[in-house]
């Protein structure tokens, strides 16, 4: 193997300081056959220190093994290239001390010898450089995730307030409404409280008066008559007034029930009596059928009152000379009590006010009645695990129905 004549390593240093990375040069046997001087100062050697040193002075250990035989694949090679094709390269200086280097190959021939030019650059800086870059984009994805986990916090506080507030605002215009409601309930109380009352004290005042001037005995029937129309005046404020200790007693949860074994044709029986005593001329209340077997377990002053609120309205919203059927039906779980009119019936519109208390429907305001009858009756029925329907067609009568679930404690 030739060597480098004294002109060529002349023309070599000439070149090789105007160029600020390290050159190294190898020949076959990967022994250096020239370095300048920026590769010495790189690797810590002085000058000319690495001349005729093996290639592998310059290698870290870990690839001092596979690195001779990369070399010597590529030697006779005639394309220049970068080293390490995305591995990191390391140079090993004279201390021992690995640091980063980018190296790019340029093979030559001189004569018959090949050689390789090796042009290595230290990048110690942009390395360091590219660790405090990944280190900054580390600690700026942090701060990224830690603020973005500390703005879902807030939204999610933002969003725990706002439900609150919106549960205020509601509970508020809940209230508000209510207390309207109350307001329109108490307008309404009022009006019939002065209504009702004032009818039945206005008959009593009238017939308490022509009975002081009836003073003959021969004009006792006429006391009677209006002595009687003052008990019947006298009934129908108590059974005003018991309507309204009625529904504050079930709006209070005050009401108690006494459930115990009755037929069922007694309280028919004196429910219809009671009704033919108000009942308008020519109207008939058909008894009903198959019921004198019937016993039931529950609170049959409850089951008295209900019937009585809703044959007495049938009474009220039918004319003259009509027919009321209460029918009853039995199935294996419930006992269905319908009460049926051809009255003047409750309007669509209106029918899903019915229940609420002093609702009174418009063809029905020239009525007498406080409004609140089938208030009363619904709740206590609802208490005690029946239930009270309708279905009405105005001008063409209505069905109100009780139904009561026959329990293991009701026989026949």
């Amino acid at each position: 193997m030739k060597e480098f004549s004294t002109k060529q390593i002349d023309i070599f240093e000439i070149l090789s300081k105007t160029i600020s990375e390290g050159i190294v040069i190898v020949n076959e046997k990967q022994k250096i056959e020239v370095s300048n001087e920026a590769a010495d100062k790189m690797f810590g050697y002085s000058t000319g220190e690495l001349i005729g040193q093996n290639l592998n002075i310059l290698i870290p250990h870990q690839y001092k093994k596979r690195h001779p035989v990369e070399v010597q694949q590529y030697m006779g090679s005639e394309k220049s290239r970068l080293m390490g094709h995305g591995r990191d390269l390391f140079g090993l200086k004279k201390n021992g001390e690995s640091f980063p280097v980018e190296a790019s190959l340029n093979p030559f021939k001189i004569e018959e010898d090949h050689y390789v030019l090796a042009l290595v650059s230290d990048i110690s800086l942009r390395k360091q450089h590219e660790e405090e870059i990944l280190r900054l984009n580390s600690k700026l994805g942090q701060l990224v995730n830690e603020r973005t986990e500390e703005l879902r916090l807030i939204i999610r506080d933002l969003k725990k307030e706002i439900s609150k507030r919106k549960q205020a605002e509601s509970k508020i215009k809940y209230s508000l409404q209510k207390e309207r409601e109350l307001g329109e309930l108490r307008t309404k109380f009022l009006s019939l409280v002065s209504h009702e009352f004032k009818t039945p004290l206005s008959v009593i005042l009238s017939s308490a008066t022509l009975v002081g001037k009836y003073t003959s005995g021969e004009q006792q029937d006429k006391r009677d008559k209006h002595l009687n129309t003052i008990k019947l005046q006298i009934k129908t404020l108590d059974n005003i007034l018991n309507d309204f200790l009625s529904i504050e007693r079930l709006n209070a949860g005050k009401d108690t029930y006494k459930r115990e074994y009755f037929p069922l044709s007694r309280v028919i029986n004196n429910v219809i009596y009671d009704a033919n005593m108000l009942s308008k001329e020519g109207q008939i209340i058909n008894y009903p059928k198959n019921i004198d077997n019937i016993v039931l377990f529950f609170d049959e002053n409850i089951l008295k009152l209900s019937l009585t609120n809703l044959i007495n309205n049938a009474i009220k919203y039918s004319a003259k000379n009509s027919i009321i059927d209460i029918k009853v039906t039995k199935d294996k779980d419930k006992l269905k009590i319908d009460v049926i009119d051809k009255g003047i019936g409750i309007p669509e519109e209106e029918q899903k006010f019915i229940f609420d208390p002093y609702f009174r429907a418009e063809n029905a305001l020239f009525q007498k009645g406080t409004g609140i009858g089938l208030n009363i009756v619904q709740g206590h029925l609802k208490n005690l695990n029946s239930s009270l329907s309708f279905q009405s067609k105005e001008g063409e009568g209505s069905t109100f129905t009780i139904a009561i679930p026959l329990i293991k404690n009701n026989k026949e």
